[in-house]
């Protein structure tokens, strides 16, 4: 059975020594689309034993046992005609594969994964060697198959670190924590928006796994029934890799950017979801063609915002969603986003917000985050707001000490037997309270409640300092902007 830990030094101790390589992203890309491929020509060969009449999208010369595997004879291509191959001949192939509307979207994916994939390779004997590693697991043993999805969210996590490319990537036990509280049904339409490497979608997956939904028609009800969609090509390739590697033969991810899809007013029930779980990319500004897809008086140009009214105009009535916000949006108060959480609690019931340690997200953004769940089923009448504070022993996550799903103990237990708790170091504060709608529109739709009282001081790279204070003074600005209002409003101005 692979060895993850030896297995993921190998590959990148190999790449280290290619010119080509710059950075973990790039190493990152190199990898999954050869794991792509490799599962890829695996379930094709299950596609064919269950279908007789299966045929491949691929031409013969660019499958997997045709240039990849290496039976040890010799005869497998290495160096300069591997190179040769791959760069001239299989990816100008796969990036052009003749798709259309009636091709069946496992055998599209294969296109639309190539059509702006990169290989940066450059030597064609390295190359070899990264190939013949990964020929080497073995998809149609179960331990195999499952130490590879171990194998791919160590990956995954590494993400984390690969400067922006780190913005794919949510921690999994946010995600599972946040699936844990939608309760999944076998049966419902699931969908995140900026699904990046599809995180969200396969803690969705997992939970109703554990349910027993674990039959063959159970996996295709599942897959049948879960929606991604990723603007970013490199991401949507995680994507796919992932629902692949998840047992969703077809997967329902879509290479677009779901902003521009259609005008929001123009949302049916018929493209509705039953629940909705999504950390939408946040800090990116939009421009005012992106912003025309949205009424007049919920147009920003903070991408998170927009990315809130799409979930409004596309969860269906009595369905449930959680999504991850920045702080920003709780306590800006500029008309906009004044305008947005207003719509937010007059049509749906925000029940709960879970506010996060400002390390979770962390090498990628030191930024505070917070968990927003509500459902459509009427208006608020009061939301609970809960302080997750740092586990005992730690001062920050980081890439060695990564936050864990028990880490989220405490908050699982508050949310059964909700109950007000004060804040023991901020007399006067709360670590856990309710307020009403009332109290909310009176604060002038304020969402900044139970927050952190102090904030240690963390030593980051220069990076990360730039990519911080950025954020730190749209925070700052946002709630400068919302004070100033309300003196404003009292003055008379």
């Amino acid at each position: 059975m692979t060895n993850l830990t030896s297995l993921i030094k190998n590959l990148r101790d190999i790449m280290r020594q290619d010119a080509g390589i710059n950075g973990d992203a790039q190493r990152i890309e190199q990898i999954i689309w050869i794991l792509f491929l490799k599962v890829y020509a695996a379930k094709e060969e299950e596609w064919a034993y269950e279908d007789d009449a299966f045929s491949s999208i691929l031409p013969a010369h660019c499958r997997w046992d045709a240039w990849a595997h290496d039976d040890g004879n010799g005869t497998a291509r290495t160096g300069d005609e591997l190179l040769s191959f791959v760069n001239g001949t299989l990816f100008p192939t796969l990036k052009t594969l003749p798709v259309t509307k009636e091709t069946p979207i496992r055998k599209a994916i294969v296109q639309t994964v190539f059509a702006e994939a990169n290989q940066y390779m450059k030597d064609g004997v390295l190359l070899r060697q990264i190939v013949n590693v990964i020929d080497g697991i073995d998809l149609e043993d179960y331990e195999e198959i499952h130490a590879l999805g171990d194998i791919y969210e160590n990956l995954l996590r590494e993400l984390q670190s690969a400067g922006s490319a780190g913005e794919f990537y949510t921690p999994r036990a946010v995600t599972d924590f946040m699936a844990d509280h939608i309760e999944p049904q076998l049966g419902e339409r699931v969908a995140d928006f900026a699904c990046g490497t599809g995180g969200f979608l396969v803690s969705w997956i997992k939970r109703l796994q554990a349910q027993g939904a674990a039959t063959t028609q159970d996996i295709a009800a599942i897959g049948q029934s879960t929606f991604g969609i990723e603007k970013k090509q490199f991401p949507y390739m995680l994507a796919i890799t992932n629902m692949l590697l998840h047992g969703i033969d077809a997967p329902h991810i879509v290479h677009t950017n779901a902003l521009t899809a259609k005008n929001v007013l123009d949302y049916t029930e018929a493209d509705a979801f039953d629940k909705i779980l999504m950390n939408p990319p946040y800090g990116g500004h939009e421009k005012a063609d992106v912003q025309g897809f949205f009424p007049e008086d919920l147009r920003d140009s903070e991408t998170a915002d927009l990315f809130l009214v799409l979930i409004l105009y596309r969860l269906r009535k009595g369905g449930r969603a959680a999504v991850v916000l920045p702080d920003g949006f709780l306590f800006g108060g500029d008309n906009t986003k004044t305008n947005i959480k207003r719509k937010l609690l007059d049509t749906c019931n925000l029940h709960t917000v879970i506010r996060l340690p400002a390390s979770v997200f962390a090498p990628y953004t030191s930024i505070t985050t917070n968990l927003l769940f509500f459902d459509k089923t009427g208006p608020t009448k009061e939301t609970w707001f809960y302080r997750l504070d740092m586990p005992e022993g730690y001062k920050h996550f980081s890439k060695t000490k990564p936050m864990q799903r028990e880490h989220f103990a405490p908050c699982d237990t508050w949310w059964q037997g909700r109950r007000v708790i004060p804040d023991p170091e901020a007399p006067g504060a709360y670590k856990a309270n309710v307020y009403t709608r009332q109290e909310i529109e009176d604060g002038g739709y304020s969402l900044d409640l139970c927050g952190y009282p102090t904030v240690e001081e963390e030593i980051l790279s220069p990076e990360e300092t730039i990519r911080a204070f950025h954020e730190q003074r749209d925070a700052l600005n946002a709630k400068i902007d919302e004070r100033l209002k309300r003196i404003e409003e009292l003055l008379g101005v």
